[in-house]
């Protein structure tokens, strides 16, 4: 990739062309997207103009904005290999293209436009993300954004989406309010919310605790802290098991041992740590020095970056995950192979390099069956389609938005036991869908218009 930098003043984006896999475009390879497609061509609809469509010209560009930067900067890197390595097979076939699911994408591009992307760097940070968003539509016509990494950066970017009508397909994004109390028309999530982490949760802990157990929970102080905090609130405490504590933390923290040896003294038994990234892995590091050898730890979201910083502190913490190599499909062990191939055996793809390949092929397809760019066709391609991402047959309802999908739980593995990109072993996926539209996060969801 080659910076845009002092080319027009974007200081933050760059540019990708994933044609042939590899080579980078400057300007020339943006020029006229601005405000819908390259000049010349023809339009691939009659619809009217609606955010960026229709497309004209020879390409088309996705916009990818993941934390370059931050504390969540070694989820948005696997983010981007997934989202790269989609673009490729968009543009050259391989992978998913073609594949239950995915027939009608064949490798051509889409509608056969050629697959281009800009990318940037959300810092973590709301307000950054809502920035490179907007000058991603405005400035690189972009038809498609997705990334995420923190909740609060997803629903600022489906705001942006929203309001210039130009489909969302978050990322990463845990908050139930994502797809509840924050969601928009634009906006859909593949990943599971806290929610239904911790309806899957709930057996797996019970069996391995009890029924009556005393707990404490350690939260990131912002919306998906919270949304994971009141979930567990709300399952466990229905359940028998009493809350003793409940301490916040900042995003970004270093330093646990206070709110640990809090946790410590309040007599818990067992110690959620809602935490997630690098912060995850500090927590947990430092837990497993602080907490009692009889108290268990859950990590309610973690993934293979989380494990691989905390080493053998992950031994024996229950947790959910997006996805993981050792679930065995067609479409997981198609994706696994291409990754590995892509980028080496050293670098097996976690659950969010999973969900970026996913959401931008998921788009990609919809564009297909509907023929068209046009944001509302699209759109409706997408409300209650059912596919699979290799976890089994699921839906992406129309209500909400939200993926009907598995849950995997996981149980994190001794030093010894880990190797090549193993740290944990699955103990069940559970289809964790207890919720209506009427009910659950759904029940604060108002979608608003489609625009047309």
């Amino acid at each position: 990739m080659r910076s845009n930098e002092g080319l027009g003043g974007v200081d933050r984006r760059s540019v990708l062309r994933a044609a042939g896999g590899a080579g980078t475009v400057g300007l020339a390879g943006l020029t006229g997207c601005q405000g819908g497609g390259a000049s010349g061509g023809t339009p691939t609809s009659t619809k009217p103009q609606l955010g960026n469509a229709p497309v004209t010209g020879d390409t088309v560009t996705f916009g990818f904005n993941v934390p370059q930067s931050g504390a969540y900067s070694s989820e948005g890197k696997d983010e981007l290999r997934g989202y790269e390595l989609a673009v490729k097979h968009l543009n050259n076939g391989g992978g998913w293209v073609g594949a239950d699911s995915f027939e009608s994408l064949t490798g051509d591009g889409i509608l056969g436009k050629q697959v281009e992307s800009v990318t940037a760097d959300t810092e973590t940070n709301p307000k950054v993300a809502t920035t490179n968003a907007e000058e991603m539509i405005d400035q690189d016509g972009v038809v498609m954004l997705s990334g995420g990494s923190s909740s609060s950066v997803a629903i600022a970017q489906q705001e942006v989406a929203q309001d210039r009508k130009v489909p969302y397909m978050s990322c990463l994004t845990h908050s139930n309010d994502t797809t509840g109390a924050d969601c928009t028309r634009y906006g859909f999530r593949e990943m599971f919310n806290a929610y239904m982490s911790a309806q899957a949760l709930l057996p797996v802990l019970k069996e391995k605790y009890g029924t009556d157990v005393e707990y404490a929970q350690i939260y990131a102080n912002y919306t998906w802290g919270q949304s994971v905090e009141s979930s567990i609130r709300d399952f466990f405490t229905n359940s028998g098991w009493i809350e003793l504590t409940s301490i916040a933390t900042r995003l970004g923290t270093t330093n646990y041992e206070q709110p640990l040896k809090e946790a410590r003294d309040s007599g818990a038994e067992v110690v959620f740590l809602d935490h997630y990234g690098l912060d995850a892995a500090n927590s947990l590091t430092t837990a497993q020095k602080i907490l009692p050898d009889d108290v268990g730890i859950v990590v309610p979201l973690y993934n293979r970056i989380v494990a691989r910083n905390a080493g053998s502190a992950i031994e024996g913490v229950v947790g959910t995950i997006a996805w993981d190599i050792s679930i065995a499909s067609d479409l997981s062990n198609a994706f696994k192979n291409a990754f590995t191939s892509e980028y080496g055996t050293e670098q097996f793809p976690s659950g969010v390099a999973h969900l970026a390949y996913a959401q931008t092929l998921q788009y990609a397809a919809a564009v297909e069956r509907a023929g068209t760019f046009y944001p509302p066709d699209v759109i409706r391609e997408l409300e209650d389609h059912t596919y699979s991402v290799g976890m089994g047959e699921q839906t992406m309802r129309a209500c909400d938005h939200q993926a009907q999908r598995g849950v995997p739980v996981v149980e994190g593995l001794a030093e010894s036991e880990q190797s090549k990109g193993r740290y944990y072993k699955l103990l069940r996926t559970t289809k964790a869908v207890g919720y209506e539209c009427d009910s659950g996060p759904a029940a604060e969801c108002d979608l608003g218009d489609y625009g047309d």
